[in-house]
């Protein structure tokens, strides 16, 4: 395989093996005393989503080769051509073989091995398992047998409905649930686990990434955005038309297609259904449809008219001097071109100067010479900056790379006011001076001793000046995500164990602010950046309590809301909110990365201009 889906499948092969060394893969590491004869697949497969026949060894099962995989999880898949008629039953699983798979696509084959359960992630991941046969003896009776009809997976097929509720006495888990194929989208897709299906021509939702996948959707009707994608609009509006698509052709044979957000995947794809770690139900296409280009392109916003102060937030994504050179250049690129030269410009994920080697450097002067000079030679304005260098290894991210928020600014318009003394440890706080409300320290960092920021971003809070107007802006980057459940979990809600601390994050970020609103009623505040979270979440509910902030991408038509694509749905991440005083604005996400295979960085930069 090439290197660009080299670590993923690397990855998930080191799981399969880890799995299979701790039992995480049911059933398999040995054979039960307990054995069946004459079961077909569907017996296998059962009415919910584990296996009646777990643990057991079962003899000579018959199917055809419906498709090989010869990466990361090696195995293939067999189907029934005689399937029985119960909706609930798949008639198609996997064989895990652990090593290239022998059999080829059409062969008639008898299998015995031992039916488990395998947990893609672990079972600390919350995932689905996939039923599946180990340790397999493969007998193939004949070759070049017509495959079983595949089932066509449609706007018509899928319900509107995503999931049943979890069980309450099983920790809310919907493993033990009869399958409702007919009620609910996720019973749908795992009545089909193993099975041969097909889709027909479908918009892409997800551009294709580094590891050979996009994402479309059977579904265009369903929450549509207006560049193409489909919109994350609730917690209970999931999407259910959503569906990953890979590979089974070796890239070193036909490379996978390259697709943006509207593309099309036109004709025929299909293959085996299968569910993984990263996406959940995954169509494996052994035949791939043609991608059809629709001529995506970057946005660009407006320039600040006369009066107007334009203020963005970008996540740079890890940006430091080991980087090439073509990085900064298209970032800066895209300050000046897409972004317009904005007044001042929050970032999120500035690392130091030597990125992830991990060596205690924690300046990051170097990267932002680099960075600012890239916007210079772009044709933008010679930014100045103010920032404050983290503790060493105390603000997550990236091992090493000890990230951060910077301000840059553009002196010719706008001007910082610098109180001296801000650092990593010290709290920058709100006094009233000359009947205004102002900063002890500028920049100065938001609550840093307070446990919500624990392995996390401090808030970066400044003062700037313009055109006589003082202006407060503080700039964020959130906990991540990392340890939720997907949508696809066994958990129906899912766990989202990262939102709590969140939460205590967003609720210190209101006090700063109603603190500020308290010394001066009609004070101008703007809170950006990475925030990590949903413009519906119970984060952004806590940055606005009291009316403090308003969500200025609840401004915008539902269907530009999004600033970041994660497995096809398009949704909020980086906001800027702004006080009472600013309730005349305009705001832009500037869709120029999310929607796209090549990016400069993960997010969608944004924009809001007014007049102080």
């Amino acid at each position: 395989m090439p290197s660009s889906v080299a670590p993923r499948s690397a990855a998930l092969a080191a799981v399969v093996a880890a799995a299979l060394a701790t039992g995480l893969l049911a059933g398999s590491s040995a054979a039960s005393a307990d054995s069946a004869t004459g079961v077909r697949i569907h017996d296998i497969q059962g009415t919910t989503r584990i296996s009646p026949l777990v643990g057991q060894l079962v003899t000579e099962v018959p199917g055809i080769v419906t498709g090989v995989r010869a990466y990361g999880s090696k195995g293939f898949w067999f189907q029934d051509p005689q399937a029985d008629t119960d909706q609930a039953t798949s008639e198609g699983v996997f064989v895990y073989t652990g090593s290239n798979p022998t059999v080829a696509v059409g062969d008639s084959v008898l299998v015995s091995g031992t039916v488990g359960e395998y947990i893609p992630g672990g079972t600390s991941s919350g995932n689905q398992s996939v039923t599946q046969i180990a340790k397999p003896t493969v007998t193939v009776v004949s070759a070049g047998n017509a495959l079983p009809a595949p089932v066509t997976i449609s706007a018509w097929s899928v319900p509107s409905a995503y999931t049943p509720a979890g069980d309450t006495a099983a920790a809310g888990s919907i493993n033990a649930l009869p399958l409702q194929p007919r009620a609910y989208a996720l019973d749908y897709y795992e009545s089909l686990e193993g099975s041969n299906v097909r889709i027909g021509t479908s918009r892409i939702v997800g551009a294709t990434d580094p590891y050979a996948e996009l994402w479309v959707t059977v579904k265009p009707h369903e929450n549509p955005v207006r560049r193409g994608g489909t919109l994350y609009r609730s917690y209970t509006a999931q999407n259910t038309g959503r569906l990953q698509i890979q590979s089974l052709t070796p890239l070193a044979e036909k490379p996978f297609p390259k697709a943006n957000v509207g593309d099309v995947l036109s004709g025929t794809t299909e293959g085996p259904l299968d569910f993984n770690q990263f996406g959940g139900y995954t169509l494996t296409a052994r035949t791939l449809g043609t991608v059809e280009d629709r001529g995506l392109e970057p946005e660009e916003t407006r320039e600040q008219r006369g009066g107007e102060l334009a203020v963005a937030t970008y996540n740079v994504e890890n940006l430091d001097p080991t980087d090439p050179q073509a990085k900064f250049d298209a970032l800066g690129a895209a300050v000046v071109n897409n972004l317009a030269s904005p007044d001042i410009l929050a970032l999120e994920e500035i690392q130091d100067d030597n990125g992830a080697k991990n060596d205690g450097t924690v300046s990051a002067e170097e990267t932002l010479k680099k960075f600012t000079a890239a916007i210079t030679a772009a044709g933008g304005p010679a930014y100045q900056w103010r920032t404050i260098n983290p503790e060493d290894k105390k603000d997550g991210g990236e091992p090493g790379g000890n990230i951060r928020q910077v301000f840059l600014f553009n002196p010719e318009r706008v001007s910082f006011t610098d109180r001296a003394g801000g650092d990593a440890k010290t709290a920058t706080t709100v006094v009233r001076e000359r009947g205004r409300a102002a900063l002890t320290l500028s920049p100065g960092r938001i609550d840093p001793a307070n446990a919500a920021w624990a392995d996390s971003r401090k808030p970066l809070a400044g003062e700037f000046n313009f055109r006589g107007r003082t202006v407060f802006v503080i700039a964020n980057h959130f906990g991540s995500k990392g340890g939720d459940e997907s949508l696809t979990s066994h958990h129906q809600p899912p766990n989202r164990s990262s939102e709590a601390k969140r939460l205590l994050q967003a609720q210190a970020v209101n006090a700063f602010v109603k603190d500020i609103l308290k010394a001066e009623r009609h004070a101008d505040v703007l809170v950006v950046g990475d925030i990590n979270d949903f413009d519906f979440s119970a984060t952004t509910k806590a940055l606005t309590n009291g009316g403090a902030l308003y969500p200025a991408i609840k401004s915008l038509p539902r269907s530009e809301r999004y600033s970041y694509v994660f497995q096809g749905n398009s949704q909020v991440l980086d906001q800027i909110l702004t006080s009472p005083s600013i309730d005349d604005f305009a705001y832009d996400s500037v869709h120029i990365n999310a929607e796209f295979a090549d990016q400069n960085s993960d997010h969608d930069p944004q924009v809001l201009r007014f007049r102080p």
